[in-house]
């Protein structure tokens, strides 16, 4: 196939942001989308020029007019609809994370490789340059050793962010806040370039900010340590309630040097070790403004001619196995093996 035809299901914010950034991407066309809401997919439908719009997921499923489907729905929704697109044979690009919590996540890789369908998580930092030369630097070992990583995320979402969308405070709906929501982002981009498999965790979680006119169950702070093969430790401050939104940074020390990754105001890596020399660095080769642009890319790139994708669902089970145990360090109030 020469275009590979993209159903969309959801159609909120992050799935209306996909749609816009699909146009720069050429193998991809959007040619069908679908929310419960009718007067929402239609909105959206005549938005991005999709002709085939649809209230009923397993109706668009069935169609014959798409290659593969793009889940941009609330989290306890991941594991059935990915399963029922994979057992219609499509493949999924999937938001994330791959699932609420550790088994959903594991039942998923299950039903993917089982089927032989291809299942993507868009975890679109490890497109991001300066994140992809993180991960490039530490696996020649430029730094040596690595001790220990810290992830600052001092983000802001009001009341808004809630009322919108009311499953993104419900534990039951979300798995979490803002750890599984945006922490999980740069806590995938540290494990994936350390390298190391995830073994134990301790956490605390908080849900500051809006309880006073909001119900919120979620986090809305988290903390936690997760500690991987080899005994790296890395520390993550996860946060939708700071005053203003901060440039998140992703701090790397090993045994030779140090490397400080941050995404404002664009990303970029500084590197303070013996030796290195800037050139060194290299971003994946896609072209492309933004990391989600190559992440679907990448993505219709797998499913096209199987060039490898840098996310398939087995890939994302490490940063929601270090999730699971932070939350559960959290409510047990002890290190929890992994």
């Amino acid at each position: 196939m020469d275009t590979l035809r993209l159903g969309i299901a959801g159609c909120g914010d992050i799935a209306g942001f996909t749609a816009l950034v699909s146009r720069f991407v050429p193998a991809l066309r959007l040619t069908a989308s679908c929310d419960l809401d009718a007067a929402r997919v239609s909105s959206f439908a005549r938005r991005y020029g999709i002709k085939a719009t649809y209230t009923n997921y397993e109706e668009m499923l069935q169609c014959g007019g798409i290659d593969a489907v793009y889940l941009a729905v609330p989290h306890d929704l991941h594991l059935p609809m990915a399963c029922a697109a994979i057992a219609a044979g499509l493949p999924v690009f999937v938001e994330k994370p791959l699932a609420r919590n550790l088994p959903e996540g594991r039942r998923l890789v299950a039903a993917s490789e089982a089927a032989g369908v291809k299942v993507g998580v868009n975890y679109q930092y490890r497109y991001d340059r300066a994140c992809h030369a993180l991960h490039g630097l530490l696996a020649e070992g430029a730094l040596g050793t690595i001790r220990h990583a810290r992830i600052n995320l001092p983000w802001h979402r009001d009341k808004k962010y809630f009322e919108a969308s009311p499953w993104h405070r419900s534990i039951s709906r979300a798995g979490g806040g803002t750890l599984i929501t945006q922490g999980s982002h740069f806590l995938d981009v540290a494990l994936w370039s350390i390298g190391k498999a995830p073994v134990s965790a301790m956490g605390y979680v908080a849900s500051p900010g809006f309880k006073a006119d909001i119900d919120v169950e979620v986090d809305t702070l988290a903390a936690g340590i997760v500690e991987t093969e080899g005994g790296a430790l890395i520390s993550i401050s996860s946060s939708m309630v700071a005053a203003r939104e901060g440039r998140v940074s992703i701090e790397v020390y090993g045994e030779r040097g140090s490397a400080v990754y941050t995404n404002r105001p664009w990303p970029r890596l500084v590197v303070r070790a013996p030796g290195f020399r800037a050139a060194r660095q290299s971003g994946p080769c896609l072209p492309g403004f933004h990391a989600l642009q190559r992440s679907l890319a990448a993505f219709v790139g797998w499913v096209q001619s199987d060039r490898p994708y840098l996310v398939p669902a087995s890939e994302a089970l490490p940063v929601l196995a270090a999730v699971d145990g932070i939350y559960r360090s959290a409510a047990s109030g002890k290190r929890e093996l992994l």
